[in-house]
C-alpha cells in the first residue's frame, strides 16, 4: 500500500514538473498571460507581445502540443484560447503573486 502511494506521488510529481517546464519559458508564459482574459488571434498576440508571427506561431505550437491552448479557424484567421483550466488557475495565481503591485 505504501509503495502504491509513492508511485502515485511520483506520477503526480512528474506531471507537475512537465506542466511547470512548459510554463518556465518567459515567452510562452507571456503568451499565456495574454490569453487569460479571452481568446485572441495570432495577429493580436503578435501586437500584444511585440513579437514576430513565426515566433508566436512556434510558441503556440508547443503550447498546443502540451494541451495548454486550443485553436479554431475561420478562413485564414486562427483564434487561440487557453484550453486547460489548470493553466488558467496557475496564471491567475502567478499574476496575484508577481504582477498585482506592478503599476
Amino acid at each position: 500500500m505504501k509503495d502504491m502511494h509513492l508511485d502515485q506521488m511520483d506520477a503526480a510529481a512528474e506531471e507537475a514538473a512537465q506542466f511547470l517546464k512548459a510554463l518556465s519559458n518567459p515567452g510562452r508564459l507571456r503568451l499565456l498571460c495574454a490569453l487569460v482574459p479571452g481568446e485572441m488571434t495570432v495577429g493580436e498576440l503578435e501586437q500584444t507581445l511585440g513579437a514576430s508571427q513565426s515566433y508566436v506561431s512556434g510558441q503556440l505550437m508547443k503550447l498546443r502540443e502540451q494541451g495548454f491552448v486550443s485553436c479554431s479557424k475561420s478562413g485564414r484567421v486562427v483564434t487561440y484560447k487557453i484550453a486547460d483550466n489548470r493553466v488558467q488557475r496557475v496564471l491567475e495565481r502567478l499574476y496575484e503573486v508577481f504582477c498585482s503591485d506592478v503599476s
